[in-house]
């Protein structure tokens, strides 16, 4: 009886993780459709001279000083909960520890390529996640609000280290002058305002706040636009015939996230904080890649390859990350 009761249990665990990894494919499919769509129409826009090379920095620089920032800001006007925040500080940990690991990786296994522009852009991938677009909602839908929320750590910490380490990669820069502009940038200062308003319960008046949050509706269809003209400069039939595009690949959104994991199962933490931490590690690179390398004068039509091909190839490796995350954790 209870040899029968114990299998039963065990079917219906295995049940539910192939419903979740089946709802995760299918939130995955849909989030990559309406990124491609919206960049498609980035291209179309290109392609008719509706949007030039110099309107497009302009609008890059508008989703970089203003629309992000209120994005993050907005993110954190919520309802304070106490028995939440100790997760979300280990959140902020696990975020951390991903972020430094990242980066090591991005230094000890990317020598190959000798161009000091194309060699930064290839560092600025492999350490920083699309965790925004793609990863909010997968987290909302397989995990619910309080996905939504733990991930927030991911973004802040992430807003912390594009704009200090991912600022001095693109240009090459590391006197004070940089790091001082970088952690004085309009995203850091939105990141350190919204959580210290959180965790001391001071709430904006409502109208404010929906107005901000009209404004950060913007960041989504803007990014993936400017993404989308950068695209249309490129030869997009060369994205996947360059072997070491699929080595940035393999090492953004394999190695990180599953070394992650492997260290992150270890430990006595929630279920549902782990699982949030290696998504978001596990998401294609930052659309920010873009907006940096127009912002920095780099080499954007590779950075936007890039972008391009782990969005795509995102849809296989996103559910194949969390079916190892499930069996794990």
């Amino acid at each position: 009886m209870i040899r029968i009761c114990l299998a039963t249990v065990s079917e219906d665990k295995t049940w539910k993780a192939s419903v979740n990894m089946t709802v995760l494919a299918f939130q995955t499919l849909h989030q990559i459709i309406i990124m491609l769509l919206i960049i498609l129409v980035g291209i179309l826009t290109y392609k008719t001279n509706l949007i030039s090379k110099e309107t497009n920095r302009k609008l890059s620089d508008l989703v970089l000083m203003l629309v992000n920032p209120i994005v993050i800001f907005v993110s954190y006007q919520r309802e304070y909960n106490s028995s939440l925040l100790k997760n979300l500080m280990i959140s902020i940990l696990l975020a951390v520890i991903t972020h430094v690991f990242a980066i090591l990786v991005s230094y000890l296994f990317l020598h190959g390529n000798k161009q000091e522009e194309k060699a930064a852009i290839e560092r600025f991938a492999v350490v920083y996640s699309n965790c925004g677009f793609i990863g909010i909602p997968l987290a909302n839908g397989i995990f619910g609000s309080i996905g939504v929320f733990y991930i927030t750590a991911y973004m802040t910490i992430f807003n912390l280290f594009v704009w200090t380490h991912g600022v001095i990669i693109m240009t090459g820069k590391k006197d004070r002058k940089t790091i001082r502009s970088a952690l004085l940038s309009p995203s850091v200062i939105a990141t350190v305002l919204g959580f210290l308003l959180f965790v001391t319960r001071v709430t904006l008046p409502g109208v404010l706040v929906e107005a901000m949050s009209y404004i950060g509706d913007m960041n989504t269809p803007l990014a993936m636009m400017v993404a989308g003209v950068t695209i249309a400069q490129t030869d997009i039939k060369k994205l996947f015939c360059r072997p070491r595009n699929y080595y940035i690949v393999f090492l953004k959104m394999f190695l990180v996230p599953l070394t992650a994991l492997f260290v992150f199962h270890f430990l006595p933490i929630d279920r549902e904080v782990i699982l949030t931490s290696v998504l978001a590690a596990a998401c294609p690179i930052a659309a920010t890649i873009s907006l940096f390398s127009i912002r920095y004068h780099k080499d954007y039509i590779y950075a936007s390859e890039l972008f391009a091909l782990t969005t795509i190839l995102s849809v296989i490796s996103i559910p194949v990350i969390m079916t190892i995350a499930e069996m794990l954790v």
